[in-house]
């Protein structure tokens, strides 16, 4: 007895003197308020309900009532000091939590373990990466970021202490129980993470808890299952596993969990817990690291330990080693009981007592319990998944992202009019996210087969091979390995092809792999959320740099600190509003306009994108092909882009051959074309045409005069139902005209009559004379020349004229049912009568795309000639053309590109800078670039469908109040 009360006279002794010369992180702004409510409440508790504070009991808030009830009696009989929440949902969480501190006279100070968020323990909130993840991160303020925002999610669940972050650094790769968990397995990089992620979320009015003290990184066991041992001597655990410890209670460390592990050289007990050791709690952590705040045992129902004789014994064990905070105990009422007992006999003194007791009831000031008011359930869901915790994750994923080899600089992706991709899956969990968004950058095709010789035969036809590897992204425990059969297959992929492999699990997958020799590119991705699989995606391709260094090693082949760092190649990104500097709220507004076109029957469907700043943040879709049918738009649905054209084909291959010299805007018809010399349109420049002044008249109904005059219908003269050398220009199903007309269609363009007076006045004409030049000159179709000098190293894949030969008509959207001239619907051919006539190869009208695609063309007009790695021309020549050359004489018209309105009326909302483009299309399409708020703005429709008719998104201006709802949301 004398032996105790001379320990714990000690232990009083040395903890004031340190108490002198470290901080108290329990502590607030008004000290003096604070221990006078801590002894108010101190002094009302009866010896039962003051040793019942020390307790942290389990509960589910979906668990049975019988449980429910027994942890009432629990609360109201002890009046236990906190509850560790796990398992459930969030509003189920908060009503049980509401009502749980209805019994307390003392409001109980709430944990969780939410290291990487709630989503750790409850379902349907929102999951930050785990710490494997943000170890890979350079910037430590991000890590600081999460800690705050995972704090404030807890606030508002009513949760006060977070059993985060796990400072155990990894240095064993097969560590079952810690791995992701783990920031990794360099001692200052974890330290400084777990100090970022401490600040942040102490910043946001959480306790934050460093565990598993001593160290739990280096162990193959499960502390669930057994009692590891970490059989290092002291020197070592204090240089390396304490180390994180050092700073963050120097820094204001508010609680510490102590483990449950055998640590020989600090325990000399045999199958002693640490958690149980005075030694590891009192005399190494309480009195030579100088901690003062919260001490809490692990889960005291942990297996392993060495036997107690009684129940309540391991209970009074841990209080006696010096945690003030009891964990998970298997027998509260026992152990309350046996600590009390202790306290009768005079094992244990009311100094001890009160120490651990008042020290808790500080904690409980400190987060707002003197103040205590239940939680507010409404909204309570949408408040732990807001835009901005969105954004971050997808901010932390870029900035993880971890290119540890890179021959050839293969990644990222150049030249792609060089690359056949195939993306072969591996892995049994999911990567569609991974292949679609691949897709929006190049031709991906998956490729897959049950046999190896299968899938390298499959495999012949491509050479790049992107190899991704998808593993459960449930919880960091998952398993993460390849299979052997994957292994022999990757090997004999890369064998044969160029390979990206891309792991989207822990990177200790890769000290699988016997050899690297012929893998390209290898790819740590971390885990398999949608955002990682979009970002990696987006790296590949050079839309997002890569940043990130392994936090661990992997085995010979690459050590922790690995990363090469590549920048972009200014390829659009995808991401939300707000990292834009835009509102999602406000873009809601777009969705209404949108759905109320659809709903007023201006056209079937609408595809809408809208980019800023180099990132896609809105790309939805409304509505359906046809108002009868059943297919809806999808963003891969390609439309009739009408007038586009102009913008998208003819103007590009204009500006490169004006670069190069060979032409100038300043030539004459007579001199492009020489049978204009004796035309009445000799001396028009390209110029003077392009900007719509050049007296040409708007179009010319070319089909009517091949029209039967009686019938209306395509006379017999011109065309045929089946093709021939003669009639081989395709205008529809089952209908070819002439090959020759398309002479007679530039013969009577140079023959027009010129208005009779100089105006600004839009015309078709000058595109159909450009387009003749143009194949002229490279002795190419319109087709292939864009193709082969724009699309194709764009990634424009779904761009392109004459659609119904190259792909399914599922995913071409229709856009009238002709009754004047094919007299059948037009589906997958151009509905421009002219471009028709010239085999749908049109340069005012032909070309087929998605919004995602016009995005890349006007996003390499907005960055002046430069997208992807590839400059297409000088910033120079771009300015060139965008620039309003007749603005003094009421003409508002660039080179080619559309301007804003010099008065009132005019194809922008008003609300556009005057360096903005773009163009409209008669389909109901509609393309605008702003390069001073760098917005891109995409609108493709059908408004024609089932007819042209009443052209009500122009008359209702739907396409330009959408663009001034766009300018609205800005808020940067």
């Amino acid at each position: 007895m004398r032996q105790i009360k001379l320990t714990i006279s000690i232990f009083f002794i040395f903890n004031a003197i340190v108490a002198q010369n470290t901080i108290d992180p329990l502590l607030t702004s008004n000290p003096e308020q604070q221990q006078k409510w801590v002894d108010s409440i101190y002094n009302t508790l009866t010896l039962k309900e003051k040793v019942g504070q020390l307790y942290t009991i389990q509960v589910f808030s979906n668990q049975d009532e019988a449980t429910k009830k027994e942890k009432i009696q629990l609360i109201k009989d002890y009046q236990i000091g906190g509850v560790i929440y796990s398992q459930g949902g969030p509003v189920r969480q908060a009503k049980l939590d509401n009502e749980l501190q209805g019994l307390s006279k003392v409001p109980m100070l709430i944990s969780m373990d939410a290291e990487w968020g709630l989503n750790m323990r409850l379902d349907s909130t929102f999951a930050f990466p785990w710490n494997m993840t943000l170890g890979a991160i350079k910037d430590n303020k991000l890590i600081e970021q999460a800690g705050r925002q995972i704090g404030e999610h807890c606030k508002r669940l009513g949760v006060h202490l977070n059993f985060a972050p796990v400072v155990d650094i990894n240095t064993n790769p097969k560590n079952p129980i810690i791995g992701n968990r783990s920031f990794g397995e360099d001692r200052d990089n974890v330290t400084n993470k777990a100090s970022a992620f401490m600040k942040g979320m102490q910043d946001a009015g959480i306790l934050a808890n460093a565990k598993h003290f001593p160290g739990h990184g280096d162990t193959e066991k499960d502390s669930h299952k057994t009692l590891p041992t970490i059989d290092f001597d002291e020197k070592r655990i204090d240089s390396v596993e304490m180390f994180p410890y050092k700073k963050l209670i120097k820094e204001g460390l508010s609680s510490v969990m102590v483990a449950h592990l055998n640590v020989p050289s600090l325990e000399k007990r045999s199958k002693y817990p640490s958690s149980l050791s005075n030694h590891v709690v009192t005399d190494i952590l309480r009195n030579s690291l100088g901690f003062n705040g919260l001490i809490i045992s692990d889960a005291l129902n942990m297996k392993g330990a060495a036997d107690f004789d009684e129940s309540g014994e391991i209970d009074l064990a841990a209080f006696l080693a010096g945690n003030d905070m009891l964990l998970i105990s298997e027998d509260p009422p026992t152990g309350i009981a046996k600590i009390a007992d202790a306290y009768y006999e005079g094992k244990i003194t009311e100094e001890r007592l009160q120490y651990s007791v008042k020290k808790i009831l500080k904690a409980k000031y400190k987060v707002g319990l003197n103040h205590y008011k239940p939680i507010e359930i409404r909204n309570l869901a949408e408040d732990l998944n807001r835009i901005k915790d969105a954004g971050l994750y997808e901010e932390l994923i870029e900035n993880a992202l971890t290119i540890v080899k890179n021959e050839s600089d293969l990644v990222p992706l150049r030249r792609l009019e060089t690359k056949t991709i195939a993306y072969v899956k591996m892995g049994d969990d999911n990567g569609s996210e991974f292949l679609t968004e691949l897709k929006k950058y190049g031709k991906v095709h998956e490729v897959k087969a049950e046999k190896l010789d299968d899938l390298l035969t499959q495999l012949q036809s491509y050479n790049t091979v992107i190899l991704g590897f998808h593993r459960s992204n449930d919880s960091p425990w998952k398993s993460y390995e390849f299979t052997d059969q994957e292994l022999v297959w990757l090997y004999e992929i890369a064998r044969t092809h160029s390979v990206i492999l891309d792991v989207f699990v822990k990177p200790y997958v890769l000290a699988d792999l016997k050899t690297v020799e012929n893998i390209e590119s290898i790819i740590v991705s971390y885990q398999n959320s949608e955002v990682a699989q979009q970002k990696s995606a987006q790296l590949i391709f050079g839309a997002i740099p890569s940043k990130g260094n392994l936090p661990v090693s992997m085995g010979d082949f690459f050590k922790v600190g690995t990363g090469i760092q590549n920048n972009v190649l200014e390829r659009l990104s995808y991401t939300i509003p707000e990292r834009v500097g835009m509102s999602s709220k406000k873009l809601e507004k777009v969705d209404s306009l949108a759905q109320y076109a659809v709903d007023n029957k201006m056209t079937p469907g609408i595809q809408l994108l809208i980019a800023r700043k180099g990132k896609v943040i809105y790309n939805k879709n409304f509505g359906k092909h046809t108002y009868d049918g059943n297919e809806l738009v999808t963003s891969n649905d390609i439309y009739d882009v009408a007038s586009l054209t102009k913008i998208l084909a003819t103007l590009p291959l204009l500006m490169e051959l004006e670069e190069q010299g060979i032409v100038n805007l300043d030539d004459r018809l007579s001199k492009l074309l020489p049978e204009y010399k004796n035309s009445n349109k000799k001396n028009i420049t390209i110029k003077e045409m392009l900007s719509h002044y050049a007296r040409l008249i708007p179009w010319v109904p070319f089909y009517t005069a091949t029209l039967d005059p009686d019938t209306k219908k395509p006379s017999a003269k011109y065309y045929r139902s089946v093709p021939s050398n003669k009639f081989n220009i395709e205008i529809d199903n089952n209908l070819y005209l002439r090959r020759d007309y398309k002479d007679t269609m530039q013969l009577i363009i140079k023959e027009s009559k010129l208005l009779p007076r100089l105006r600004y006045k839009y015309s078709d004409l000058p595109y159909y004379i450009l387009k003749k030049y143009i194949e002229t000159h490279y002795d190419k179709g319109l087709d292939e020349l864009v193709q082969d000098h724009f699309y194709e190293s764009l990634g424009a894949n779904l761009t392109m004229y004459n659609p119904y030969h190259k792909m399914s008509g599922k995913d071409i959207v229709p856009t009238e049912i002709d009754d004047y001239y094919r007299y059948q619907e037009i589906h997958g051919y151009v509905h421009d009568m002219g471009a028709a006539m010239q085999n749908g190869v049109g340069g005012h009208a032909g070309i087929f795309s998605n919004a995602n695609d016009i995005a890349k063309i006007m996003q390499m007009y907005l960055q002046k000639g430069f997208y992807g790695g590839k400059r297409y021309f000088k910033p120079e020549t771009m300015d060139k053309f965008n620039t309003c050359y007749f603005c003094t004489k009421e003409n508002r018209r660039g080179i080619g590109f559309d301007k804003p309105q010099l008065e009132e009326a005019g194809p922008t909302c008003g609300c556009v800078s005057m360096t903005s483009f773009g163009h409209s299309g008669f389909t109901g399409t509609y393309a605008w670039a702003d390069p001073e708020e760098e917005i891109v703005y995409v609108f493709l429709a059908n408004r024609t469908y089932p007819n042209a008719g009443q052209n009500l998104l122009l008359k209702e201006n739907i396409r330009t109040e959408i663009q001034r709802l766009i300018y609205e949301a800005i808020e940067d």
